[in-house]
């Protein structure tokens, strides 16, 4: 397969308005989506859902993409701010040929992205991502409309209503959120009218934070990547729990009722063990993770008798593992959860619910759950890179991860990757002794700045 350039692990990001992140890109794309699901069928008009968060670029590059749906032929479907796994839903449910969401996730507002979901609402897998390229770089490879053959847009006004269904739909029906206390953090992002109104439908006491997007606040400080406001709420008001999502709410992060954070990996522990005791793991034994899921999680999910698959960083991966093996949960430790009987895609808000769920079935606070998943100590760390050689092709790189692994004591991992969305180095260390894991990072680290700056 030829090497990508415009496609990421999840879609093509970039700072607004520079390529590839500009308008002129996202209506190339428009193009080549809406051409690629007519070869299907003669004189077809696909219909293609476009959702977004709530950035300022997104005007910009929905009209942008939709002007190119409608150069094409093509039926655009406006969904203004909605969750990415929100538009995963609405595709299926409209029987659309494919859904857009423009969103850079977590990124600061001035980034931007745009994913693209086939009819069942999964990601696109990477063959087809090269093909909408090679159309996007060879435009006249494009048969070109007039006349009639030009298509159209339309708003779809209730599709809120839609998702908010969908999403309490997962929720045990004889179960309620009455006489819970919840604060909902919102990263003033896509989910900042829907989350608040699906606790609250189901009988929460909802505090609210991060729902006043501006355009240009959106993870500020707030959400899934800043869940400190969040835990301070919690411990202020005597919540019960925190749900902090991320701009586009395909991922969370929790607050127990003490404000610890709980990552992803604890999150992915605990309702793997919920799933199993009541039978709901179709696959049988299969927990699907990633590279990056903590050791610890692995050593506990097979104290459950279940076993940790791996697959590489997105949650795009995730999915396709699962549709090839029937497995029907997993996860990332950066909260991409995803329970795949009730999503296409990770869902921070039906996580959230099936997290009370499960709080419920054991009749434990989060806190205590929690505590069962014990992790190994993990450390994180980003080096910038002007150009991305790969890595198993720089010789000193190679050794100093050699290296770093026997100084583990071989209890340990290291992952080295390269980010799909940003100019980055991603760097992985853990093991069972913080310090020995700090001095290991900080060696590799350096190394890596030495060999690719």
């Amino acid at each position: 397969m030829s090497k990508r350039v415009l496609f990421g692990t999840d879609g093509v990001r970039g700072k607004a308005n520079i390529y590839p992140m500009t308008g002129e890109v996202a209506m190339a794309l428009g193009r080549a989506v809406t051409s690629y699901f007519q070869r299907f069928k003669k004189n077809y008009r696909p219909m293609i859902v476009i959702g977004k968060d709530t950035r300022l670029s997104c005007y910009m590059l929905e009209q942008a993409f939709s002007a190119g749906v409608c150069s094409q032929g093509g039926r655009a479907i406006l969904t203004g701010p909605l969750p990415t796994p929100g538009v995963a839903f609405v595709v299926e449910s409209m029987r659309a040929d494919a859904g857009v969401m423009i969103s850079a996730s977590h990124n600061e507002f001035s980034d931007n992205g745009i994913k693209i979901f086939d009819s069942k609402g999964h990601k696109l897998p990477d063959e087809v991502e090269l093909q909408l390229e090679e159309m996007v770089l060879n435009p006249s490879s494009i048969e070109q409309k007039v006349d009639g053959e030009l298509g159209n847009t339309r708003r779809l006004d209730e599709v809120i209503g839609r998702y908010i269904v969908h999403a309490k739909s997962a929720f045990d029906p004889n179960k309620s959120l009455d006489g819970m206390r919840l604060v909902v953090d919102c990263a003033h992002g896509a989910a900042y009218k829907v989350a608040p109104m699906v606790f609250s439908e189901l009988g929460a006491e909802v505090l609210v934070l991060g729902a006043s997007p501006n355009g240009t606040n959106i993870n500020e400080n707030t959400g899934a990547m800043f869940p400190e406001a969040c835990a301070d709420k919690v411990i202020r008001y005597r919540a019960d729990l925190g749900i902090c999502l991320d701009g586009d709410a395909d991922r969370i992060i929790m607050v127990d009722h003490l404000g610890n954070v709980v990552n992803g990996d604890k999150i992915i522990g605990i309702c793997a063990k919920f799933l199993r005791d009541k039978g709901e793991l179709k696959s049988g034994d299969e927990i699907v993770g990633t590279v990056m899921s903590n050791i610890g999680l692995e050593h506990y999910i097979t104290s459950l008798g279940l076993k940790l698959a791996r697959t590489k960083v997105g949650d795009r991966y995730i999915i396709e593992h699962m549709l090839k093996t029937g497995a029907t949960f997993g996860g990332e430790p950066s909260g991409h959860v995803i329970f795949r009987n009730y999503s296409t895609t990770g869902d921070g808000i039906i996580s959230a619910l099936k997290i009370i769920e499960c709080m419920g079935h054991y009749r434990e606070t989060l806190h205590d759950l929690v505590s069962e998943v014990v992790l190994y100590p993990q450390v994180l760390r980003n080096v910038s890179v002007k150009s991305k050689t790969p890595l198993e092709s720089v010789p000193k790189v190679m050794e100093a991860q050699e290296k770093a692994l026997k100084d583990l004591g071989g209890k340990g991992r290291v992952v080295l990757r390269y980010s799909g969305t940003s100019s980055l180095v991603r760097l992985m260390v853990e093991g069972e002794e913080i310090e020995m894991v700090n001095n290991v990072s900080k060696e590799l680290e350096k190394v890596l700045v030495e060999e690719l700056i």
